[in-house]
């Protein structure tokens, strides 16, 4: 076992916590507060779904429950992180999109069996870049039509519809949230052991299944990225997604 799980570990799991909260506050990055309860948040609902993966593995449709339950807190956090408004339940589109067809492709070939042992960390996986790849991309896109807002506005009156308009200015930057994706897949083996090959190391697995394993979890996150950005950048080009000052058009 990596790590024992004793008062040792809980104690420095604490002082690592308030170290990183002492740090964003020193730096007046804002974010120290967020830093806490994101640690206790994590903390609690680790500690929960730990006991309840108990129940779900033995059980199809608390199985089904709880991965709804995991795409429906991605959702809300996503939305809530893109906009504030009423916009945000938009964010399911490109977390769908990116890993329903993808979860599919593997349970109908039978690389991942219903259980939930193996279906709940997958998915979790791949929900987890949705979620991210859905956020860095929305926020960079609306970010970008905010700082450029005469540039889309000049677009328009050149005879550019909005949506295109739109397009022109977001793509570059919304594009930008495949970056840590790509470079984890280009570095791995180089530079880190990433967390799926490791757990399958600890796990009693050949480096060779477990080299496979995370080659497939990269591979796999890539595609749920790529197609999570290219729908989230829809929606803003679209105005389906947006903040109240970038309603430019119907």
């Amino acid at each position: 076992m990596l790590l024992p799980v004793n008062i040792t570990l809980g104690a420095v799991l604490v002082a690592l916590l308030l170290a990183a909260a002492g740090v964003a506050a020193a730096a007046h990055l804002g974010r120290h507060r967020e830093i806490l309860i994101a640690g206790v948040r994590a903390a609690v609902q680790l500690t929960v779904v730990a006991f309840a993966i108990h129940w779900v593995v033995g059980s199809v449709p608390l199985l089904l429950a709880f991965l709804t339950l995991m795409f429906a807190v991605a959702v809300r956090t996503a939305g809530r992180r893109m906009t504030a408004n009423r916009t945000w339940w938009w964010a399911a589109a490109p977390i769908a999109a990116g890993v329903v067809p993808v979860v599919s492709a593997l349970l109908l070939t039978g690389l991942v069996p219903v259980k939930g042992i193996a279906l709940i960390p997958v998915t979790g996986i791949l929900i987890g870049g949705a979620l991210t790849a859905t956020v860095l991309g929305g926020r960079r896109a609306l970010d970008e039509l905010t700082a450029r807002r005469g540039e889309v506005e000049a677009g328009m009156a050149l005879g550019l519809p909005d949506r295109d308009a739109r397009l022109e200015i977001a793509r570059p930057a919304a594009s930008d949230a495949l970056l840590p994706g790509l470079d984890q897949t280009r570095t791995v083996g180089l530079v880190t052991l990433p967390g799926a090959f490791v757990g399958m190391l600890l796990g009693g697995a050949s480096p060779v299944q477990a080299g496979a394993v995370q080659l497939f979890v990269l591979v796999a996150l890539m595609a749920v990225q790529a197609v999570a950005v290219s729908v989230v950048l829809e929606l803003v080009a679209r105005g389906k997604v947006h903040r109240e000052a970038l309603d430019l058009g119907p």
